[in-house]
């Protein structure tokens, strides 16, 4: 079976950056499950496994266009440190945060002692990406899970 829109997908992943350091893997875990089509995955990832099939190895360079979107300085602000509640505030934490899109994860990337530098690009943002995926089952989605998304 192929891999194609509103169908079931397990894949073994690793994702690296250009330096080859890799960003994320599901090496020694469960495969990642996801519904093809949906947008659960990046749209470069997602065109390279159509057409697929359990048991295929698929390498892809995905480009920041194609992958999280271009980091976006629009999205980097300083705001005063009295906004948030914690106390221990260091680069690297993340936070929910409401912005005129609704929701947004963001995440600190300085503080200061009167001000806080806070980011709402994805942390990979910018970046070009590369995937060793193989690719471990497919199969047609149930009605539930298509309703559900997952």
């Amino acid at each position: 079976m192929q891999i194609a829109d509103d169908m079931a997908v397990l894949i073994h992943y690793k994702v690296a950056n250009n330096t080859g350091e890799v960003l994320d893997t599901s090496e020694g875990d469960e495969p990642l499950a996801y519904i093809h089509g949906s947008g659960d995955i990046v749209p470069g990832l997602e065109r390279a496994l159509l057409g697929k099939s359990a048991g295929d190895h698929v390498q892809v360079t995905v480009s920041p266009a194609d992958g999280y979107g271009e980091h976006e300085s629009a999205k980097v602000q300083t705001v005063p440190r009295d906004a948030f509640e914690e106390k221990e505030l260091q680069p690297g934490m993340r936070f929910q945060a409401e912005s005129d899109d609704g929701d947004v994860l963001v995440t600190i990337t300085q503080v200061g002692p009167d001000e806080v530098t806070i980011d709402a690009n994805h942390p990979l943002a910018g970046q070009t990406l590369h995937f060793d995926v193989q690719v471990v089952a497919v199969r047609q989605c149930t009605d539930e899970e298509l309703a559900h998304g997952h």
